[in-house]
């Protein structure tokens, strides 16, 4: 059997194979790579052809991540699988590394590393995450937040055994959510060094992770209707799971904070709108919070509201001002 499974899913983007293909060649010593082409025009298939060492699965029409990842899966061999999306780059040696640290703790279900955030052509811009790692039994903590980036994750194959294939319903999240359910039931260890880069979304990137309100709206749904229904949630104290909620509540909405100072800076005002006003809907107390903390004022309030309101959304600026207002007085 092969050692470590690599499945990259793409869909027209055939300038971005070779690369990503490259360094899966070189990540570890016993892998196999499979593309999988999910329902791209012919120029896919042409790049394909001429990349060797890899084993090429096409899907006759657009399918999604999910049912890509999971083609390459039933077709995998490997007692290990990873999945590199074509836009992502592994880093010499360390599927090595992580298979080693796997092999050494058997009864965890899932390695990860520090992943190296990489600009729209992948060079990284030296941010590196998590600091630190955590590791051993993570499940409440994946709750909160996902620290473990998918490029960056290597699990056994026997975990989907008792867990099922990634679900193929929630775009975008599908990795949070299989980390989840895998951490439910198995430990996880950490190599604290990188292992990835990945390239970060921006508003003309494509990624849907470029959309963080539609994001945040998808993954506030899982969190409440999947997440906290497993199996262990369920049965946790009443206190653990409201701990949970709050905690998530405080990264999502820090979050969108952060994506809408993000926006304002660089002059996309209805992105940032939508991402408070997201904010403000799923997670309000939170916001409240966050936003009323000094820093964060003088954050939202800078040069760059100015130039919003000059640019003639000052009625709008004024109701998320109000309902902010609101929210921290306790009213309706």
């Amino acid at each position: 059997m092969t050692k470590v499974s690599i499945i990259i899913a793409t869909h027209n983007r055939p300038h971005l194979l070779p690369n990503a293909v490259e360094s899966a060649r070189k990540a570890g010593q016993d892998v196999e790579i499979l593309v999988v082409d999910d329902g791209s025009g012919e120029e896919t298939a042409a790049v394909c052809r001429g990349l060797s060492g890899i084993r090429y699965l096409r899907i006759d029409h657009n399918q999604g991540l999910g049912a890509a990842r999971n083609v390459g899966i039933l077709a995998s061999s490997g007692e290990f699988i990873t999945f590199l999306d074509d836009d992502d780059l592994r880093l010499p040696g360390s599927l090595d590394a992580q298979v080693a640290a796997l092999a050494s703790t058997p009864a965890a279900g899932l390695v990860y590393g520090q992943t190296l955030l990489g600009d729209q052509n992948c060079i990284p811009t030296g941010y590196v995450y998590p600091t630190p790692c955590p590791q051993g039994d993570v499940f409440w903590e994946l709750l909160e937040r996902n620290f473990i980036s998918c490029p960056s994750a290597v699990f056994r194959r026997s975990c989907l055994d008792r867990i099922g294939l990634p679900t193929t319903t929630l775009p975008g999240i599908e990795d949070w959510d299989l980390w989840i359910r895998i951490a439910e039931l198995y430990p996880v260890v950490a190599v604290e060094r990188p292992v990835a880069i990945y390239r970060r979304a921006t508003p003309d990137s494509n990624q849907f992770t470029s959309n963080a309100a539609a994001m945040s709206r998808l993954i506030a749904m899982a969190h409440r209707q999947r997440w906290l229904a497993l199996p262990r949630a369920r049965s946790a104290p009443a206190a653990q799971r409201r701990a949970a909620r709050r905690g998530f509540s405080l990264n999502m909405a820090n979050h969108l904070i952060w994506e809408t100072g993000r926006g304002l800076k660089h002059g996309r005002y209805l992105a940032a709108q939508r991402n408070l006003l997201t904010a403000l809907s799923l997670h309000p107390l939170a916001v409240a919070h966050r936003v009323t903390r000094p820093a964060n004022l003088r954050f939202l309030y800078s040069r760059s509201v100015g130039k919003w309101l000059r640019a003639g959304q000052r009625q709008n600026s004024y109701n998320i001002h109000r309902s902010v207002h609101r929210e921290n007085e306790g009213g309706s």
